[in-house]
This record gives C-alpha cells, sequence and structure tokens, in this order.
C-alpha cells in the first residue's frame, strides 16, 4: 500500500471513527459536552452583565442555573443539564477504567487525570440536580472557596496544603491557555471531511475559549495562594469574585469583557466538541 494509499484509508476509518455513532460511550460523551458548554456560555454572558454594570446575577455555576430557571421550561433544562453532567461524569470514569482516545489514552497519567474529573464532575452534578431538586443548589461559589479555604486552614500544615492545592489550580490554569495556543485539541477533533472555514472557526473557539477558561484557573488558583500566605480565608475567591477582579485591574471592565467573551466561546467550543470529539479508547487503550 502506497503512503497516498495509506493516508485514504486513515481518512476513510477517521470518516467512519466520527460518523458511528449510538454506542453507550459516545452518547454520554457527547450530552456532557453539550451541558457543560451551556454552563460555560451563561456564566459567560453573566459576567459580561457584571462589566457593564448589573452585578445583581453572580457570574458562577449557581448564577447561571437561576438564570436557566428563569427561561420557559427552566425547571426542565435545570434537569437537562445536570444529566448531562451525570454524563460527563460517566465518560470520565470510563476514561479512567478503560483509557481515553488516542493511541496514549491508556497511560497512567491520563487514567489519573480522568480519574480526578470524574470527582470533579460528580460534585458539580450534585450540586446541579440539587438545585434542580428545589435545595437551591447550596452556597455560591464564592462562598464554598471561603469555607473551604477556612477549613483547611484549620489543619496541621493548612497553608501548605491550601497553598499547594492553589498552586496546582493555577498551574492547570496556565497548562490550559498553553494547550489552547498550542492547539492540542485538534488531535481529539475527528473533522475529516468537514470544510476548512468550519475547521478554523473551531479552532478558533478553542484557543480564545481556553485561554479564557486558562485564565480564570489560573487567577482563582494565584488568589488561594495569597490566601495561604496571609492565613486569611477571605483572600480566596470563587469564579464570581475571580471575574470581578479582573474589572478592577488598570485594563478596567474591558478585560473581563474580553474573558467573559472568552467564556461564552468556550461554550460553544465545548458544544462543537460534542459534534466533533473522539471518544472511543484508541487502540492501544483497548489492548
Amino acid at each position: 500500500m502506497t503512503s497516498g494509499e495509506a493516508a485514504r484509508e486513515g481518512t476513510r476509518e477517521g470518516v467512519r471513527t466520527a460518523s458511528a455513532g449510538g454506542t453507550g460511550r459516545e452518547v454520554v460523551a457527547r450530552s456532557g459536552l453539550v451541558a457543560r458548554g451551556v454552563l460555560y456560555v451563561i456564566v459567560g454572558v453573566l459576567a459580561v452583565r457584571v462589566a457593564f454594570g448589573d452585578g445583581e446575577q453572580e457570574a458562577d455555576r449557581k448564577g447561571a442555573l437561576q438564570e436557566l430557571m428563569e427561561k420557559p421550561f427552566g425547571g426542565f433544562l435545570v434537569w437537562a443539564v445536570g444529566i448531562g453532567l451525570v454524563c460527563m461524569m460517566l465518560w470520565r470514569l470510563s476514561e479512567a477504567l478503560f483509557g481515553a482516545d488516542g493511541p496514549d489514552g491508556h497511560k497512567a497519567s491520563k487514567r489519573v487525570a480522568a480519574a480526578a474529573r470524574t470527582v470533579f464532575y460528580a460534585l458539580v452534578a450534585f450540586s446541579v440536580l440539587s438545585f434542580a431538586a428545589g435545595s437551591g443548589g447550596g452556597q455560591s461559589s464564592d462562598e464554598q472557596s471561603r469555607d473551604m479555604t477556612a477549613k483547611a486552614l484549620e489543619l496541621p500544615g493548612g497553608p501548605w496544603w491550601v497553598g499547594a492545592a492553589g498552586a496546582a489550580i493555577a498551574i492547570g490554569g496556565i497548562v490550559i491557555a498553553v494547550q489552547a495556543v498550542r492547539r492540542t485539541f485538534r488531535k481529539s477533533l475527528a473533522m475529516y471531511g468537514t470544510p476548512q472555514s468550519v475547521r478554523k472557526a473551531v479552532e478558533f473557539l478553542g484557543v480564545t475559549g481556553g485561554v479564557a477558561r486558562g485564565a480564570v484557573f489560573a487567577t482563582a488558583g494565584a488568589f488561594a495562594v495569597y490566601a495561604a500566605v496571609r492565613y486569611d480565608p477571605a483572600e480566596a475567591k470563587g469564579v464570581d469574585d475571580t471575574l470581578r477582579a479582573f474589572a478592577q485591574t488598570p485594563a478596567g471592565p474591558w478585560l473581563l469583557v474580553l474573558i467573559a467573551a472568552g467564556l461564552v466561546l468556550f461554550g460553544l467550543f465545548s458544544c462543537a466538541m460534542a459534534c466533533w470529539r473522539r471518544t472511543e479508547p484508541g487502540p492501544s487503550a483497548r489492548a
């Protein structure tokens, strides 16, 4: 087989992989990506409102759910998002157990990362479903951050634990932004036969959205480190306070507008990934 024939065969296999549907893993993955995208879009819109002086609604997950609840069929939509996030958790759990997509999806580092995401989305899904069930969804992200930091600071070596967690979050945010700029997400997308204009649009969403998302994570982590250094849980910030902090920079509210727009774009990118994301383990992962 010539190199050209091999390339064409690879393309045909990619088309079959991208178009093949119906597996449970694929369904839960795509459902989860859509649910995540919806939340990011709404949080981004709320952050834009904050930038222009409408700060009544918190720009975080709880604020997004409250906003969604006010829409027609809001209760149904919130339940749908919660179920979608359960699907996201199940997809990440399957990656932890059976491997992620790609030839290196079976590696221990990939599975550990998937396990961490499983725990994260389990907590998020529980929060959303609690809100849907009428419990109010608990605390805002800012209250949760301050309370968790206060409890952690009281532990033996508390400031070191809080500082380490904040540093990990900050480094994770930087990694997210760098990977977005490097367009590493392209390896996980099956866009064979898709028009070039569509591919470029998806790349634009992935880069700009990923950089904005990474900036929020990195900034929130930095605040946690500062809280540890000051031994003051009030310095820890959730998503809402972190976003508002961007408006307090010399760039003023326009920096917040840029970050907020980026979060909206990441939400759209997440929905695009629901269309083209590879979800099945690679050959090595199945071995």
